[in-house]
């Protein structure tokens, strides 16, 4: 519903940015002044700028709907810098006319000089973010537990989340986090969530992808817990549609638990495995999703409570909620996701009022939180003032 509140914004700014393209462009050259040329733009921005509703209404051809969502994507990353960059050019503008009277911004040089600067602060951080977006870093953390984990003295944990396959990752972004694992050497990896990116069918070549995922090397195997885009559900710029009561039955995608098992990572929805007899992994229901899908997750108390305390507990939670709860269970490592780190600026800077601990690390007495940025990303497919990652957690056991 906000989606439909908001359209008239969305347009209201797209005829803005045209308004300043026209006069930019006809200001440079009184070719660009002509009708025909202002029509063919118009025709063009006005059917880049709608795809988010045109790939959200058209599903066939696959071939035609998949061109609209991943132009979609992109469209809105850059869309969002255009509007920033273009609103503060006006905005500065103002000032140096009513502020500081300077004749000179009426000159058709100073308006093409700005209007320059513009497009090429646009390019340059859209082309750097969408790059940067496919690089995966690898962020080392080093923690200790005071617990003793039988005959291991150390565990090497490879962290990801938030891959998001869909529109925005296939096969080669698959290709390139599987190499990145399999380079750590690690003993565990442990997925926080958010495999998919609400559509299943978003996934190009699935199979490829479950493939490539099976080369996954570890020592005791990949485990995983959902996050709140696993499930089948549309959306519309960011915008999701809940079908309701009724409907909940259908946001679950039973080929998206399938993908998991055909790539031989092991699914924890409230559960907990004792692994070699020496440390828990335990994976956590996410908050946001069961509500969609009308189920209830165990507290962090009730997921422990049969465990062994004396052994190491590792938590695979998708959201960094109920920190102190979590650390009042007796958990050591709790491993988290979702928040990207706010995946582009200035969410990047917002997202730190959003949550305790938005990226890194976070100590709550003895238990030790690490939420990763992600190895993907969601809606625009890039990042400004943040990393695409996969975190490597050497953990060293000592007995209390």
């Amino acid at each position: 519903m906000l989606a439909i509140y908001l359209a008239p914004v969305y347009i209201l700014l797209n005829l803005y940015v045209l308004r300043w393209s026209y006069l930019w462009i006809g200001n440079c050259h009184h070719l660009f002044q002509s009708t025909i040329f202002r029509v063919i733009l118009a025709i063009v921005y006005v059917l880049i700028s709608t795809t988010p509703l045109t790939g959200f209404l058209i599903k066939k051809p696959a071939s035609l709907h998949r061109i609209l969502k991943v132009t979609s994507n992109y469209f809105l990353g850059i869309f969002m810098y255009i509007l920033m960059i273009v609103l503060s050019a006006d905005i500065i503008r103002l000032i140096l006319k009513y502020v500081f009277h300077a004749s000179w911004i009426h000159s058709r040089v100073a308006f093409a000089i700005a209007g320059a600067i513009c497009i090429f602060s646009v390019l340059l951080i859209s082309i750097r973010g969408i790059y940067h977006a496919k690089h995966i870093n690898v962020t080392p953390y080093e923690v200790t537990v005071d617990k003793s984990a039988g005959e291991l003295d150390s565990l090497k944990i490879v962290l990801i989340a938030d891959t998001h396959f869909g529109y925005n990752a296939g096969t080669i972004h698959a290709k390139e986090i599987v190499k990145k694992i399999n380079k750590q050497n690690p003993d565990l990896v442990c997925i926080a969530g958010d495999i998919f990116d609400n559509e299943y069918e978003a996934i190009h070549e699935p199979k490829k992808v479950k493939k490539i995922l099976r080369k996954i090397n570890s020592r005791y195997g990949v485990y995983a817990c959902w996050g709140n885009h696993d499930l089948n559900e549309p959306i519309l710029a960011g915008f999701t549609f809940n079908p309701g009561k009724e409907g909940a039955e259908s946001l679950k995608d039973p080929r998206m638990r399938e993908f998991l098992k055909d790539s031989n990572i092991q699914l924890l929805e409230d559960e907990a495995v004792l692994i070699d007899n020496s440390f828990y992994v335990v994976g956590r229901k996410d908050a946001s999703l069961i509500e969609k899908i009308e189920e209830k997750r165990k507290t962090p108390a009730q997921l422990t409570e049969k465990l062994d305390k004396d052994k190491p507990i590792i938590f695979i939670d998708h959201q960094p909620k109920e920190l102190q709860e979590i650390a009042d269970a007796g958990v050591d490592l709790d491993l988290c996701g979702h928040t990207h780190d706010g995946q582009t600026f200035p969410g990047n800077i917002t997202i730190k009022f959003l949550w305790e601990n938005p990226c890194g690390y976070l100590q709550k007495g003895s238990m030790h939180n690490i939420v990763t940025s992600g190895s993907g990303v969601w809606g625009p497919a890039m990042r400004v003032g943040t990393n695409s990652e996969i975190c490597t957690i050497n953990v060293t056991f000592q007995n209390s």
